[in-house]
């Protein structure tokens, strides 16, 4: 039972900073897009994403894509 308890509580922060993390890094994305790669905060995590990107490559992202299309289809 405890362990039951402890798995929810640990998914219930994580859903939480997932909560407040994704608006924080959509917001540098975008600035990062408009203000370019040499601003202070928003540099940063715009290079990392791209470095990302790029490693995945094309048929990483696809495939990205397809699976964040599957679970927004199973959620419902």
């Amino acid at each position: 039972m405890k362990y039951k308890q402890f798995l929810n509580s640990i998914t219930d922060f994580f859903t939480r900073l997932t909560d407040v993390l994704v608006p924080i890094v959509s917001v540098a994305l975008l600035l990062g897009i408009i203000f370019g790669p040499e601003a202070p905060f928003v540099g940063d995590v715009y290079k990392n994403l791209s470095e990302l990107l790029n490693l995945i490559g094309t048929d990483g992202i696809l495939g990205l894509v397809a699976i964040i299309i599957i679970l927004s289809y199973l959620k419902k």
